[in-house]
Protein backbone atom coordinates (compact mmCIF):
# COMPACT_ATOMS: atom_id res chain seq x y z
CA UNK A 1 0.00 0.00 0.00
CA UNK A 2 1.26 3.46 -0.92
CA UNK A 3 1.07 5.85 2.02
CA UNK A 4 2.37 8.89 0.16
CA UNK A 5 2.05 10.29 -3.33
CA UNK A 6 3.92 12.79 -5.44
CA UNK A 7 3.46 16.44 -4.62
CA UNK A 8 1.20 18.16 -7.20
CA UNK A 9 3.15 19.91 -9.94
CA UNK A 10 1.50 23.22 -9.10
CA UNK A 11 2.97 23.13 -5.59
CA UNK A 12 6.39 22.20 -6.90
CA UNK A 13 6.30 25.14 -9.28
CA UNK A 14 5.22 27.50 -6.52
CA UNK A 15 8.03 26.26 -4.28
CA UNK A 16 10.63 26.76 -7.00
CA UNK A 17 9.29 30.24 -7.67
CA UNK A 18 9.47 31.13 -3.97
CA UNK A 19 13.02 29.81 -3.63
CA UNK A 20 14.17 31.72 -6.70
CA UNK A 21 12.60 35.01 -5.57
CA UNK A 22 11.63 35.64 -1.94
CA UNK A 23 14.10 33.17 -0.47
CA UNK A 24 16.93 34.29 -2.75
CA UNK A 25 16.28 37.94 -1.88
CA UNK A 26 16.35 37.18 1.85
CA UNK A 27 18.93 34.41 1.97
CA UNK A 28 20.92 35.99 4.81
CA UNK A 29 17.79 36.34 6.96
CA UNK A 30 16.85 32.68 6.51
CA UNK A 31 20.43 31.67 7.27
CA UNK A 32 20.28 33.68 10.48
CA UNK A 33 17.01 32.00 11.47
CA UNK A 34 18.54 28.58 10.82
CA UNK A 35 21.73 29.30 12.77
CA UNK A 36 20.39 31.36 15.67
CA UNK A 37 17.06 29.61 16.25
CA UNK A 38 13.66 31.21 16.68
CA UNK A 39 12.92 34.14 18.97
CA UNK A 40 9.29 35.05 18.29
CA UNK A 41 7.81 37.92 20.27
CA UNK A 42 4.29 36.50 20.16
CA UNK A 43 2.30 33.31 19.94
CA UNK A 44 -0.88 33.32 17.88
CA UNK A 45 -3.58 30.72 18.47
CA UNK A 46 -5.77 30.85 15.37
CA UNK A 47 -8.41 28.77 13.61
CA UNK A 48 -7.48 26.13 11.05
CA UNK A 49 -9.62 27.98 8.48
CA UNK A 50 -7.55 28.40 5.31
CA UNK A 51 -8.86 31.94 4.84
CA UNK A 52 -7.23 33.19 8.04
CA UNK A 53 -3.82 34.37 6.84
CA UNK A 54 -2.14 35.24 10.12
CA UNK A 55 1.18 36.51 8.81
CA UNK A 56 -0.43 38.63 6.09
CA UNK A 57 -2.81 40.34 8.52
CA UNK A 58 0.12 41.62 10.57
CA UNK A 59 2.69 41.87 7.78
CA UNK A 60 4.86 39.44 9.71
CA UNK A 61 8.14 37.93 8.55
CA UNK A 62 9.39 34.39 9.10
CA UNK A 63 10.42 33.92 12.71
CA UNK A 64 8.16 36.65 14.09
CA UNK A 65 5.16 34.59 15.22
CA UNK A 66 4.89 31.19 16.89
CA UNK A 67 1.59 29.99 15.39
CA UNK A 68 -0.74 27.23 16.53
CA UNK A 69 -4.01 26.41 14.76
CA UNK A 70 -6.98 24.33 15.76
CA UNK A 71 -10.74 24.14 15.21
CA UNK A 72 -12.37 27.47 16.23
CA UNK A 73 -9.18 28.80 17.88
CA UNK A 74 -10.16 27.18 21.18
CA UNK A 75 -7.91 26.72 24.19
CA UNK A 76 -8.71 24.03 26.76
CA UNK A 77 -8.20 24.62 30.48
CA UNK A 78 -4.97 23.51 32.12
CA UNK A 79 -5.27 19.75 32.66
CA UNK A 80 -1.99 17.90 33.38
CA UNK A 81 -3.52 14.42 33.22
CA UNK A 82 -0.87 12.69 31.10
CA UNK A 83 -3.15 12.63 28.05
CA UNK A 84 -2.46 14.09 24.59
CA UNK A 85 -2.85 17.89 24.55
CA UNK A 86 -1.47 19.49 21.39
CA UNK A 87 -2.69 23.02 22.04
CA UNK A 88 -1.57 22.99 25.67
CA UNK A 89 1.84 21.64 24.63
CA UNK A 90 2.26 24.53 22.17
CA UNK A 91 1.34 27.06 24.86
CA UNK A 92 3.76 25.49 27.33
CA UNK A 93 6.59 25.66 24.81
CA UNK A 94 5.80 29.24 23.80
CA UNK A 95 5.65 30.56 27.35
CA UNK A 96 8.31 28.50 29.11
CA UNK A 97 10.88 27.87 26.38
CA UNK A 98 10.41 30.73 23.91
CA UNK A 99 9.43 33.30 26.56
CA UNK A 100 6.97 35.06 24.26
CA UNK A 101 5.73 38.45 25.42
CA UNK A 102 2.27 38.16 23.87
CA UNK A 103 -0.36 35.43 23.57
CA UNK A 104 -2.90 36.28 20.87
CA UNK A 105 -6.18 34.41 20.37
CA UNK A 106 -7.37 35.19 16.84
CA UNK A 107 -10.97 34.41 15.90
CA UNK A 108 -12.71 35.23 12.65
CA UNK A 109 -15.98 35.69 10.80
CA UNK A 110 -17.77 32.75 9.21
CA UNK A 111 -16.08 30.21 11.47
CA UNK A 112 -17.21 26.71 10.51
CA UNK A 113 -16.26 25.32 13.90
CA UNK A 114 -18.42 27.87 15.70
CA UNK A 115 -21.31 27.15 13.34
CA UNK A 116 -20.93 23.42 14.02
CA UNK A 117 -21.06 24.09 17.77
CA UNK A 118 -24.24 26.11 17.30
CA UNK A 119 -25.85 23.27 15.36
CA UNK A 120 -24.72 20.70 17.93
CA UNK A 121 -26.16 22.73 20.79
CA UNK A 122 -29.47 23.17 18.96
CA UNK A 123 -29.71 19.43 18.21
CA UNK A 124 -29.23 19.99 14.48
CA UNK A 125 -26.01 17.96 14.25
CA UNK A 126 -26.49 14.72 16.24
CA UNK A 127 -23.38 13.22 14.67
CA UNK A 128 -21.31 15.69 16.67
CA UNK A 129 -22.78 14.41 19.92
CA UNK A 130 -21.31 10.97 19.30
CA UNK A 131 -18.40 10.12 21.59
CA UNK A 132 -16.43 9.13 18.49
CA UNK A 133 -16.60 12.67 17.04
CA UNK A 134 -13.28 14.42 17.55
CA UNK A 135 -14.85 17.68 16.37
CA UNK A 136 -17.80 17.40 18.72
CA UNK A 137 -15.73 16.64 21.78
CA UNK A 138 -13.39 19.51 20.96
CA UNK A 139 -16.34 21.88 20.55
CA UNK A 140 -17.53 20.89 24.03
CA UNK A 141 -15.07 23.59 25.10
CA UNK A 142 -17.52 26.13 23.68
CA UNK A 143 -20.79 24.34 24.43
CA UNK A 144 -21.41 26.04 27.78
CA UNK A 145 -21.14 29.47 26.12
CA UNK A 146 -24.02 28.77 23.75
CA UNK A 147 -26.44 29.75 26.51
CA UNK A 148 -25.04 33.30 26.26
CA UNK A 149 -26.20 33.61 22.64
CA UNK A 150 -29.14 31.18 22.41
CA UNK A 151 -31.73 33.94 22.85
CA UNK A 152 -30.50 35.64 19.67
CA UNK A 153 -33.03 34.71 16.96
CA UNK A 154 -31.05 36.05 14.03
CA UNK A 155 -28.66 33.30 12.94
CA UNK A 156 -25.91 35.63 11.72
CA UNK A 157 -25.96 37.63 14.95
CA UNK A 158 -25.97 34.45 17.06
CA UNK A 159 -22.96 33.01 15.24
CA UNK A 160 -21.12 36.32 15.42
CA UNK A 161 -21.71 36.44 19.18
CA UNK A 162 -20.59 32.83 19.56
CA UNK A 163 -17.38 33.61 17.67
CA UNK A 164 -16.67 36.22 20.33
CA UNK A 165 -17.49 33.71 23.05
CA UNK A 166 -14.91 31.32 21.58
CA UNK A 167 -12.26 33.99 22.05
CA UNK A 168 -13.45 34.87 25.53
CA UNK A 169 -13.47 31.29 26.83
CA UNK A 170 -10.01 30.74 25.36
CA UNK A 171 -8.65 33.81 27.16
CA UNK A 172 -10.22 32.63 30.41
CA UNK A 173 -8.78 29.14 29.98
CA UNK A 174 -5.33 30.58 29.35
CA UNK A 175 -5.48 32.04 32.85
CA UNK A 176 -5.71 28.52 34.30
CA UNK A 177 -2.15 27.74 33.12
CA UNK A 178 0.08 28.49 36.14
CA UNK A 179 3.04 29.72 34.09
CA UNK A 180 0.79 32.00 32.03
CA UNK A 181 -0.66 33.53 35.19
CA UNK A 182 2.84 33.79 36.68
CA UNK A 183 4.21 35.74 33.72
CA UNK A 184 1.15 37.99 33.52
CA UNK A 185 1.55 38.90 37.18
CA UNK A 186 5.26 39.50 36.57
CA UNK A 187 4.43 41.87 33.72
CA UNK A 188 6.34 39.85 31.12
CA UNK A 189 3.32 38.45 29.28
CA UNK A 190 0.13 39.96 27.89
CA UNK A 191 -3.02 38.30 26.54
CA UNK A 192 -4.94 39.59 23.54
CA UNK A 193 -8.26 38.52 22.03
CA UNK A 194 -8.77 39.49 18.39
CA UNK A 195 -11.55 38.95 15.85
CA UNK A 196 -11.00 39.37 12.11
CA UNK A 197 -13.73 39.95 9.53
CA UNK A 198 -12.48 38.02 6.52
CA UNK A 199 -14.64 39.90 4.04
CA UNK A 200 -13.89 43.46 5.13
CA UNK A 201 -10.45 43.01 6.68
CA UNK A 202 -11.66 44.62 9.91
CA UNK A 203 -9.84 43.67 13.10
CA UNK A 204 -11.40 44.00 16.55
CA UNK A 205 -9.77 43.52 19.94
CA UNK A 206 -11.37 42.55 23.22
CA UNK A 207 -11.30 45.45 25.66
CA UNK A 208 -11.86 44.22 29.25
CA UNK A 209 -12.61 47.75 30.45
CA UNK A 210 -15.81 47.89 28.39
CA UNK A 211 -16.24 44.08 28.16
CA UNK A 212 -16.63 44.27 24.38
CA UNK A 213 -14.76 43.92 21.11
CA UNK A 214 -13.73 47.27 19.64
CA UNK A 215 -12.23 48.18 16.29
CA UNK A 216 -8.44 48.42 16.13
Amino acid sequence: MEFTSRLPKAYIQRYRGWRATEFADNRSWYARLANDGQRPRAMVIACCDSRVHVTSIFGADAGEFFIHRNIANLIPPYKPDGDLHGTSAAIEYAVISLRVAHLIVLGHSGCGGVEACDKMCRGAAPELDLQSSFIGRWLDLLRSRHAHVAAECDTAARLRALEEQAIRVSLENLMTFPYVLRDIEAGTLALHGLWNDIGTGQLKTYDPEVDAFVAV
